[in-house]
């Protein structure tokens, strides 16, 4: 069985993020989306919450697991004999940090990165502006499934 995972901290997850799970579904046997814990890193949905909501999104594909991990990604793949790395790219910006991170990995472990550039309509698409533009009360209806709308839109009027 071919294993991949597709790290991120998906606070919240976007029709970006499960364009390359889903791409990342018909290229593997499983493909483990990886909630990566970052205790340094401020977010607003619990890792719960995140699980649950990657669970949701993501349930039609059948070879999609949804994890967390807490520490280096190299570590989660010797565990769990992960054999690839899936990660997005929007622009060059997005290459420079990537392949040294994937170069470092690979020394580490011998573990693949496979870099998958993003459907252009999500290529501005990060979960911070995502976030940001909620928060001021922009429309962000067409970036995220509906149902995580409706828990982003519940958690900023809460925050409020």
């Amino acid at each position: 069985m071919t294993r991949a995972v597709t790290p991120g901290s998906y606070d919240p997850v976007t029709n970006g993020h499960l364009d390359i799970i889903e791409r990342a579904s018909k290229l593997f046997d499983e493909v483990v989306v990886a909630v990566m814990i970052n205790k340094n890193k401020r977010t607003l949905f619990s890792v719960e919450e995140r699980i649950d909501m990657l669970r949701d999104t993501t349930k039609q594909w059948p070879n999609v697991r949804i994890d967390s991990w807490h520490g280096l990604l190299v570590d989660y793949c010797r565990e769990n004999d992960v054999k690839a790395i899936v990660k997005g790219l929007r622009a060059v910006s997005d290459y420079d940090y990537e392949l040294q991170m994937a170069q470092m990995n690979h020394q580490l472990t011998g573990v693949d990165t496979l870099f998958m550039p993003t459907n252009p309509l999500y290529s501005y698409l990060a979960s911070s502006l995502v976030k940001e533009v909620a928060t001021y009360g922009g429309d962000v209806s067409s970036l995220l499934p509906q149902s995580v709308l409706q828990r982003l839109q519940q958690r900023l009027a809460e925050t409020r």
